[in-house]
Parts: C-alpha cells; sequence; structure tokens
C-alpha cells in the first residue's frame, strides 16, 4: 500500500501543480481561439450585445477582398526575404564571433541590442532614418555626391514594403546569430578537425561537417522568422500604418483596422483565424518535412 500511495504521490502531486497554470493556459489561449473561431461566423460589430449567426459570410467576403490578397503578398515578401538576410547574415555573423576574437563580448552585445527594442522604438529610430529631407540614408546619398538616388523610403509605394522589412532584418538578425553561435559552440572540435586531417579546407569544412549540424539551430531559426513574418503589426503600424495607400499593408494591421476602426469584428476575426490557419499549414508542412529528411538522414 505504501508502494502504491507513493507512486499515487508521484504522479498526482505534480499533475495538482500545474493544473492551475494549465487552467490558465486553456481558457485564455485555446478558450479565446474556440471563441473567436465562433464569431468570426456572426455579425458582432464589437459594440452591442447582439450577433446573428450568417454561416461563411465573411470568409466569402474575406477571399473576395483585394485587400486581403495584397497585405497576403505583403506578409509573404516579408517571410521570404526574412529568410534571406537575417538567417544567412545572422549565421556569417555568428562565424565571425566564433572565432573568439578579442572583444567577443561587446560585438554579441552591439548585434543583439536591436532585438531588445520593441517594434515601436525601432519604428521611430527607422522612421528618422528613412525620412526624405534630414534621414540618414538620403544625406548620406547627398554628401557622397549620389544624391540623385535618395528616394521617398516609405513614402514610395514600390519601396515602402521592403523598407520596412530590412528595419525587421535588422532586428531580428542579432536573434539568429546568437542562436546560430549557440549551436556553433556546441559542436565538438574534434570533428572539424578530423575533417581537416582528412584535406577539407576551410570552407569544405564548414559546408560538410558544421553546417549540417546546424540543422536543427536552422529549423528553430526558420520556424521563428516565419512565424514572425505572418504576425508583424507593430512596426508598420508605427511607420507607415499600411500605407501609403495599401501599399504596406499586412494580414495583422489589416485585421485591426477592419475589427477597431470599421467596428467589424467578426470580419477581422475572420481574418485572424485565416491569418491563424496560414501559419499552422506552412509550419506543420515544414516542420513534417524537416521530420521526414532527419528520418532519410
Amino acid at each position: 500500500m505504501n508502494r502504491l500511495g507513493n507512486i499515487a504521490d508521484r504522479v498526482i502531486s505534480p499533475i495538482l501543480f500545474l493544473l492551475p497554470s494549465l487552467l490558465v493556459y486553456l481558457v485564455f489561449t485555446f478558450g479565446t481561439l474556440i471563441y473567436s473561431f465562433i464569431l468570426s461566423f456572426t455579425d458582432w460589430d464589437g459594440l452591442t450585445k447582439n450577433f446573428n449567426f450568417i454561416g461563411f459570410a465573411n470568409y466569402i467576403k474575406l477571399f473576395k477582398d483585394a485587400t486581403f490578397y495584397n497585405a497576403l503578398k505583403n506578409n509573404m515578401i516579408w517571410a521570404v526575404i526574412s529568410l534571406i538576410i537575417p538567417m544567412f547574415l545572422g549565421l556569417y555573423l555568428a562565424v565571425l564571433v566564433d572565432r573568439k576574437i578579442r572583444g567577443e563580448n561587446i560585438f554579441k552585445s552591439i548585434f543583439y541590442l536591436p532585438q531588445t527594442l520593441s517594434f515601436v522604438v525601432v519604428g521611430v529610430i527607422w522612421s528618422w532614418v528613412y525620412e526624405p529631407t534630414k534621414g540618414i540614408i538620403n544625406s548620406t546619398l547627398s554628401a557622397i555626391g549620389l544624391g540623385s538616388l535618395a528616394q521617398h523610403w516609405i513614402g514610395n509605394t514600390k519601396l515602402t514594403i521592403y523598407s520596412l522589412v530590412l528595419t525587421g532584418a535588422w532586428q531580428i538578425t542579432g536573434y539568429t546569430m546568437v542562436l546560430y553561435l549557440a549551436g556553433l559552440r556546441s559542436i565538438s572540435q574534434d570533428i572539424i578537425e578530423a575533417s581537416r586531417i582528412d584535406g577539407a579546407n576551410n570552407w569544405q569544412s564548414f559546408w560538410h561537417v558544421v553546417y549540417p549540424m546546424l540543422r536543427n539551430v536552422r529549423t528553430v531559426v526558420i520556424a521563428t522568422i516565419i512565424i514572425n513574418s505572418f504576425k508583424v503589426f507593430d512596426l508598420v503600424y508605427t511607420m507607415t500604418s499600411g500605407g501609403p495607400g495599401e501599399a504596406s499593408n499586412v494580414l495583422a494591421l489589416f485585421m485591426y483596422k477592419e475589427a477597431f476602426w470599421k467596428f467589424k469584428m467578426s470580419y477581422g476575426t475572420a481574418i485572424s483565424v485565416i491569418q491563424f490557419l496560414i501559419i499552422l499549414i506552412v509550419m506543420v508542412v515544414y516542420l513534417s518535412r524537416t521530420i521526414k529528411q532527419e528520418g532519410e538522414i
């Protein structure tokens, strides 16, 4: 009996300790998710207590809305560029810092500093950088005789989304660098030395030995970038509010405007549901392919 009692204590006690946190998580995460899903089938405006069930009307309207496709396109542009610049630039910086150069901690702090800033602060800073008359970029171009290249970087409909993406890439690069650096530091030097004894040069050793061993870190980096790319809101709202026109509009901002500016709460909820499903599908496909590739190795 004592043995059964001890086993029960080891099983039940942890559950009892975790239960309050689990209940809070279920209520405020899954509960709100289910409630939002239900609201997306109504005509609730967010102000009144009355709402009517209207079926898939919000979703039908959404898939006919050109603004939705424009916002989705901008999110996809954001994801693609973010997968190119921060991922590889972060890896490059991690390789440089991994050489244990003098002042390593200072460099790591400088590169990681943007990640510690809020999106609002980053947006304000880069709004000054992109300012058309006194901004750093245009002032520098004018000072070196390339004033003809000066642009209204966030006021030009063809450039604004790319300018915002570069700002986001600047912020997240330090984060990817830290992840890659942790991965590099976990690789045994004996493996690298063995590859060099076999005749591999530095590039071959990195590409055929080190880079494949960063697979798990790379999975975390890519997953984080993809999720953040489809969730981006603060930076766009602070710098352009989706403008000029709809040139820099993204799904989260589109949802916010519909729900809280136009008081179409149920329509905004439908947008958030589609946004969630897009992220879910992309991540499931990516992670399943990653797991399958690992199983084939």
